[in-house]
């Protein structure tokens, strides 16, 4: 309403001068002239009023609900001051720095485990966005991964721990991290048990190349096989020849 009034009053205006505007056609010249003048003048007015009226209208961004109101009615507010909190939880995603090492391997569409500790909840997400430069501070880049919330329980602000699925192999032959050890000459190595007979067996000591490691388990690249039996409980106080006891 605080707008309406000069709105009104200005359309009168305009009003009016179109009348003149229109009455003079049949008077003088400048008398046709000058009621031209004025009647572009209040349009350029009722223009300028409807461009103003226009800015008293609050637009949002996106669609959501109104979680917080940040201002109180009247108050006068400056350019840019938030007037309310929206928030949409349909399309969530997470944001966060991943080491340099990682370029090359993470892009739009690579799966993520994502783990929120706080639901006790685990979702699969996606990369939706990878960023084109390298922070100089920590040797890190930007992703983002659009993370699915059908039962509405995440919340912006809330911390997850991401599991990023960079490798991937087929029928791969793992072995607990612990076990793995180095000799004098810098070989890799696990112990096996050789010579098994019933609850028995000897230790042997076998040469392994690692591959990648994820959480507490190592993939062996050769130097085992699936039949292989590790020796895991001791393998460090073992040497090879002992007599094992399964």
């Amino acid at each position: 309403m605080h707008n309406w009034k000069p709105r009104r009053l200005w359309q009168k205006r305009l009003s009016n001068a179109k009348k003149d505007y229109a009455n003079q056609k049949i008077g003088s010249e400048i008398q046709y002239l000058q009621a031209q003048t004025n009647m572009v003048s209040q349009q350029k007015a009722v223009s300028q009023l409807k461009a103003q009226l226009a800015k008293t209208v609050v637009t949002a961004p996106i669609s959501g609900v109104i979680d917080e109101v940040l201002t109180e009615r009247g108050e006068v507010v400056a350019p840019g001051q938030g007037l309310m909190r929206i928030v949409n939880l349909n399309n969530m995603y997470i944001s966060t720095s991943v080491p340099e090492t990682y370029i090359g391997k993470l892009k739009v569409g690579t799966t993520v485990d994502v783990e929120l500790a706080a639901l006790g909840k685990n979702y699969v997400g996606k990369v939706r966005q990878v960023g084109n430069n390298i922070n100089p501070a920590n040797r890190t880049f930007s992703i983002e991964v659009a993370v699915p919330n059908p039962d509405n329980l995440l919340r912006p602000n809330q911390v997850a721990k991401l599991k990023v699925i960079d490798y991937t192999s087929k029928n791969a032959v793992v072995v607990p991290t612990n076990v793995i050890q180095e000799d004098g000459a810098g070989n890799k190595f696990v112990f096996v048990a050789s010579q098994i007979s019933g609850k028995t067996g000897v230790a042997k000591k076998a040469v392994i190349k690692p591959g990648q490691s994820s959480g507490n388990v190592t993939e062996i690249l050769s130097g085992l096989t699936d039949k292989d039996m590790i020796v895991i409980e001791g393998a460090n106080a073992i040497s090879e020849g002992m007599k094992l006891n399964f």
